[in-house]
């Protein structure tokens, strides 16, 4: 996949709703098989689209990859073998040593891309035209529908919506909405109207726990507000509820996502080079005394088989 072939790809994982991590090469010491401005796309399950470097820096930028999409944050590593550098690293930089025979190093800049919130509203009032001026100002994706264009497929499990009808046909939208179990689903109404929509509803047979999601009336409760405020009062419960990560299927903003969490990976280490290895296949497994060993390369693996006891005494220390 090219560098265009990226992009689209970025596309369309951002139109699905998925979380992602964009890898670029910022600068490259040569021998390596990579380029600066090279790009590639790690998702959450470790899948990579792209080209960031060979089977030395792969491994690696996988691995942060998965902790970059967990923190929500960004980084910058610098592969190579430490002695390269000295003490030139610049702070706040990650040097990651890697033992590649080509002796080239990389620095790579790692980035966790958020798709936008999907927010859906049904009902043509003033307040909800408000309403979808003021997410789209926010930049969420932003849905204004009639209740004959909300239907199947309309909302997801990573979609807000708000149902305004203004009393007409608020039952039928709810019912819909509450199909598509969305992260967030908000009636417009008054307490009272919205007990009886949500006892109807329950009284048709729609699972509890799902109507107990409902928020009747949807907002934080300013009391007496105008059409505009009212708008303002949603948008901030929609706001409030994603920043505390209330909203499950919603990512956090990144500002609100600073404690690093350590993800259990599925990893080796090459035994002769120190290097970072993803177990299979493709790491030239070797089995010795019931354990399998993993390699970077070929010349790793000859040199353990020649003598595997100093290497693994080595590892031990």
């Amino acid at each position: 996949m090219n560098g265009l072939g990226v992009l689209g790809r970025i596309r369309e994982l951002a139109r699905g709703g998925e979380t992602f991590a964009l890898a670029t090469v910022v600068w490259r010491q040569g021998p390596s098989s990579s380029k600066q401005g090279s790009r590639a796309i790690i998702t959450a399950d470790g899948r990579l689209h792209g080209w960031i470097g060979g089977a030395c820096a792969e491994p690696v930028v996988i691995r942060e990859a998965k902790q970059v999409i967990a923190d929500g944050g960004a980084r910058l590593l610098l592969l190579g073998d430490p002695g390269q550098f000295g003490s030139v690293v610049p702070e706040g930089m990650t040097v990651v040593p890697i033992s590649c025979q080509s002796e080239g190093a990389l620095e790579v800049y790692i980035e966790a891309v958020q798709p936008p919130p999907h927010l859906v509203i049904v009902g043509g009032s003033p307040m909800t035209r408000t309403l979808a001026d003021l997410a789209r100002a926010l930049e969420w994706t932003t849905d204004l529908l009639s209740t004959e264009e909300f239907g199947a497929g309309s909302a997801g499990e990573r979609s807000m919506v708000i149902v305004a009808t203004q009393g007409h046909g608020d039952e039928d939208m709810i019912e819909r909405a509450v199909a598509m179990n969305p992260a967030y689903l908000g009636l417009v109404a008054s307490r009272k109207r919205g007990e009886a929509v949500l006892g109807y509803l329950a009284e048709r047979g729609l699972p509890k726990d799902r109507l107990d999601k409902v928020h009747a009336p949807a907002g934080l409760d300013l009391g007496k507000t105008t059409h505009e405020e009212m708008a303002v009062a949603i948008l901030a419960e929609l706001v409030q509820l994603r920043a505390s990560g209330a909203l499950a299927d919603v990512p956090a903003p990144r500002a609100s996502r600073r404690k690093r969490t350590e993800l259990p990976l599925a990893e080796a280490v090459d035994p002769v080079c120190g290097m970072t290895v993803t177990p299979g296949p493709s790491g030239l497994p070797l089995e010795h005394d019931y354990r399998t060993y993993y390699f970077c390369c070929a010349g790793c693996r000859r040199a353990f088989e020649q003598d595997p006891d100093s290497y693994i005494k080595a590892v031990l220390k």
